[in-house]
């Protein structure tokens, strides 16, 4: 039984993960016996990876119910999660902010998690805004696959640009706290990623009303700004919760009439947790 606050294509894919994982862990007959009730999740394709979370939580629960010591690495690939990044399959053993090493382009058949390289605290004070354009769906399945397809391929210089912004500043900013190098070199980091997707994307921005909230924070404090993997979610990195508010109120002032969902949220310095739960006498919860 599959209760809560879950679309029908949530539901689908929820009974998708159920049979992909009876198959793989070689449980059957637990579908009459197994609850799932779904508390909260992001709205799907918006770029925050709510489907690798919602794989793994699923997963977790499902093999420690059945007794299976199967790790997240294991989950991830019975249910084909992390096949661009590890960043979601990472976080959510650890939390905070986390780079991956990306997958080795000679060997495109390999199914070995994108190596975790770096993992820091992200500093508690700092919050992000997330603005979210609910009339828009960030690409995914085919259209994300026709869209990759499209771009050429990503120039070595650029390549390098990124990979000197996150180790010589975004790393080092975060171990300092230090926001404004960390502010600005994210913002950098987010034009140049940017541009290189607008052919497909349409701009900067996938959602020009997103772009324009964002540019209003910018206008109005030190804030590091970009887009979720293809949006159309927006964020914007402030200094405090204070600082947070003042990035909410500007955002509102130019966002009249669009529709746009706005969330304030701090860092996770931890990965999942889980407890064991008793509902309708049997199940367990990860969260």
């Amino acid at each position: 039984m599959i209760e809560g606050t879950t679309s029908d294509a949530q539901r689908e894919r929820i009974e998708r993960y159920i049979e992909q994982l009876e198959a793989a862990l070689n449980t059957t007959k637990t579908r009459s016996t197994l609850d799932i009730e779904i508390h909260e999740t992001p709205r799907a394709h918006t770029g925050l990876g709510s489907g690798t979370q919602l794989a793994l939580a699923l997963g977790t629960a499902f093999a420690r119910a059945n007794g299976h010591d199967a790790t997240t690495c294991d989950i991830a690939r019975i249910l084909a999660r992390g096949a661009r990044s590890g960043i979601g399959i990472h976080g959510f053993d650890h939390g905070g902010l986390i780079v991956d090493g990306g997958r080795d382009t000679r060997n495109v058949s390999t199914t070995n998690l994108p190596p975790l390289i770096a993992r820091q605290p992200f500093p508690e004070a700092w919050r992000v805004l997330l603005i979210d354009d609910t009339s828009r769906e960030g690409l995914h399945g085919d259209e994300e696959k026709r869209g990759l397809a499209s771009l050429a391929p990503f120039p070595a210089t650029l390549a390098a640009h990124l990979s000197h912004l996150v180790l010589m500043r975004v790393l080092p900013a975060v171990a300092e706290h230090d926001f404004d190098t960390y502010a600005d070199a994210i913002s950098d980091l987010q034009q140049t990623i940017g541009e290189y997707f607008a052919p497909v994307q349409g701009g900067v921005f996938a959602s020009p009303a997103v772009a324009r909230a964002l540019e209003a924070v910018a206008a109005e404090q030190k804030a590091g700004i970009g887009q979720t993997s293809w949006g159309p979610v927006g964020f914007a990195f402030v200094a405090s919760a204070q600082d947070a508010e003042r990035a909410l109120a500007a955002a509102q002032r130019v966002s009249q009439g669009a529709p746009l969902a706005f969330t304030i949220a701090a860092g996770r310095n931890r990965g999942a947790t889980w407890r064991a739960a008793h509902h309708r006498l049997h199940g367990a919860n990860a969260a």
